[in-house]
């Protein structure tokens, strides 16, 4: 603990304010995809009970199309918005398929699901 207290008493006191920020936003996001996750979960539940697949090619074709536009405006590269709305997308489809097939228990957190 020594170590990291003199590490902070060198360290510029504008990096640790910018560092701090990154923090909050890293709870931020994490919250915000706690939330989107919960969400995705009733999307599971409810396209397992109507008998609906848990990919649908149609709309994650619109969804990165619209991410990748939402990108170039936020000043973000749109193959990194890309490839992280397809991360998510491949554990959604992972959850809907463990929901449908009777592995995930409603009971545990969003986004928690067996290991892949």
């Amino acid at each position: 603990m020594a170590e990291a207290n003199a590490l902070n008493a060198e360290t510029p006191p504008e990096l640790v304010e910018l560092r701090h920020s990154i923090d909050n936003i890293d709870a931020a996001m994490l919250h915000l995809l706690a939330e989107r996750f919960k969400c995705t979960r009733k999307v599971g539940e409810l396209k397992a009970r109507l008998g609906i697949a848990p990919a649908d090619p149609e709309r994650e074709a619109h969804q990165i199309a619209r991410l990748r536009s939402l990108a170039v405006t936020a000043d973000l590269a749109p193959e990194f918005a890309e490839k992280f709305l397809g991360f998510l997308v491949r554990e959604v489809i992972r959850h809907h398929e463990l929901i449908r097939d009777g592995g995930l228990d409603v009971g545990r957190p969003a986004g928690a699901g067996e290991s892949a």
